[in-house]
C-alpha cells in the first residue's frame, strides 16, 4: 500500500511530506516534480503570491543515486513569499474554515485554522503525488485534466463532446487550462470581471485516466470501491464541492438501456462501446478510461466581505480579507491529477503487489496475458 502525510503551514518555514510505499528503483525525476509544481502555480487569476513562490522539491530520504530505495520519501518544499504580518482572524470568513476550526480546537481566532487548512498545503500533494505519476508512466497509464467551466461558461469541448486526448498535452498553453479557445476567452472575460468586481469565481474540471488496466478496485467492501476511494481523494482537495464519473449527472434522467455501456470483444480484449460509466463499474476498472468531474466552489476569501459575527464581540461586522486568488480552478485540476495519481498507484500495488519495480512489472505483464486468455 501506498500512503502519505503532509505537514506545514500557509506562512510557515516549508512544507514536508513522506510518502511510503514506492517500489524500490523506479528513477525520480526532480525536474518533473518541480515542473508540476509549477504547473499548478499556473492560471489567469491566481494571486500574487504566485509571482513570488517558486516551488523546488528537496528530497530528503528514500532516493539514493535518483533513483528510489523503498524505504519511505521525505519532500521538503521551501515557502517564500511568508514576510508578512500575521494577525488574528476573529472575524471569521463565510465558507472558510476559520469559525468552525476555532470552535473547535479553542482557538482565539481562525489564524491557526486557515494557516493549515490554507490550499498551500496541496503544493505537497502535486509533489508527492507527482512520484505516483512517475510510478504509472512505467505502466503506460497517464492523467490528464482540463477546464470546462467557470463561473458558470460552459467548454464546447469534453471527453464526451469531441475531446480529442491528444489535445490535453497542450492544455497547459492555456492560462486557464481550456482547451476550447471560444469559451477561454468568455471565461477570462469573466474572471476579469469578477477581479474588478472584487469576487471570486469556481467552476469544474475533467480528469481522464488513460490505459488503465481491468481490476483495480474491488466490490467486496465500502471502502475498497474504486470510484470511492477516487471521490473521497477529489473531494478532499480544498474547495472541491461535488464529484461525478462518466456522464453519473444526467443518469437520473436517461433510460437503462440509453446509458449503459454495451460490451464487445475485440482484438482479444473486452471493450465498451462507449463510457457513459467514465470507466468504473461494481467499484472495478473496466479497462476504459477513467472519467471523473470535480466542481469547485468560489474561493471564500472577497476583497468585498461578506457579513459575519466578530467572535470576540458577537457584533455584526464584515469578514477579514487574506491575501487570495480570484479563481484557483486551474490550480485545483493540477492537484486532482496528483490525488488520482496517488490512489491509482496505490490500487496497482494493491492487485500486482511486489518490493521493486521490476517485480511489480512482471506480475503485471503475467495479468495481461491472463486477460487474453480469458
Amino acid at each position: 500500500m501506498i500512503r502519505f502525510l503532509t505537514a506545514g503551514e500557509s506562512h510557515g518555514e516549508s512544507l514536508v511530506g513522506i510518502i511510503d510505499g514506492i517500489p524500490a528503483n523506479l528513477y525520480l525525476d526532480t525536474d518533473y516534480i518541480n515542473k508540476e509544481l509549477k504547473r499548478r502555480q499556473m492560471g489567469f487569476g491566481r494571486s500574487a503570491r504566485m509571482q513570488i513562490e517558486s516551488d523546488e522539491v528537496n528530497i530528503l530520504s528514500g532516493v539514493s543515486k535518483n533513483f528510489t530505495t523503498g524505504s519511505p520519501i521525505t519532500i521538503s518544499i521551501k515557502n517564500r513569499g511568508t514576510n508578512i504580518e500575521l494577525v488574528e482572524v476573529t472575524k471569521p470568513r463565510p465558507g472558510h474554515g476559520d469559525l468552525v476550526g476555532a470552535l473547535k480546537y479553542n482557538q482565539k481566532g481562525g489564524r491557526n485554522i486557515l494557516e493549515r487548512a490554507s490550499a498551500r498545503e496541496t503544493a505537497m500533494r502535486v509533489a508527492l503525488g507527482s512520484i505516483c505519476k512517475l510510478l504509472l508512466k512505467e505502466f503506460n497509464i497517464n492523467i490528464y485534466s482540463h477546464v470546462i467551466n467557470i463561473g458558470g461558461v460552459n467548454s464546447n469541448i469534453d471527453y464526451y463532446n469531441g475531446l480529442e486526448i491528444k489535445e490535453l498535452i497542450g492544455v497547459d498553453q492555456s492560462s486557464i487550462r481550456v482547451i476550447d479557445k471560444c469559451s477561454e476567452e468568455k471565461m477570462i472575460n469573466k474572471i476579469q470581471e469578477s477581479k474588478e468586481d472584487g469576487d471570486t469565481l469556481g467552476g469544474i474540471i475533467e480528469i481522464i485516466a488513460s490505459n488503465i488496466p481491468i481490476g483495480l478496485g474491488s466490490h467486496a467492501n465500502w471502502d475498497t470501491k474504486l470510484d470511492g476511494r477516487l471521490a473521497a481523494a477529489c473531494i478532499s482537495i480544498q474547495g472541491i464541492k461535488g464529484i461525478e464519473f462518466g456522464l453519473g449527472g444526467i443518469a437520473a434522467s436517461t433510460l437503462g438501456s440509453k446509458f449503459h455501456d454495451e460490451i464487445l470483444y475485440d482484438d482479444n480484449r473486452y471493450k465498451r462501446r462507449t463510457n457513459n460509466a467514465g470507466g468504473i463499474e461494481a467499484g472495478i476498472s473496466n479497462g476504459e478510461d477513467i472519467v471523473i468531474r470535480a466542481t469547485m466552489k468560489p474561493i471564500p476569501t472577497l476583497k468585498r466581505p461578506l457579513e459575519t459575527v466578530d467572535m470576540l464581540t458577537k457584533e455584526k461586522t464584515i469578514a477579514q480579507f487574506e491575501r487570495s486568488d480570484t479563481c484557483a480552478v486551474p490550480s485545483a485540476s493540477i492537484v486532482a491529477e496528483s490525488m488520482v495519481a496517488y490512489i491509482l498507484a496505490d490500487e496497482l500495488i494493491k492487485k500486482f503487489g511486489g518490493d521493486s519495480l521490476e517485480e511489480i512489472k512482471i506480475n503485471y505483464n503475467n495479468y495481461l496475458k491472463y486477460l487474453e486468455s480469458r
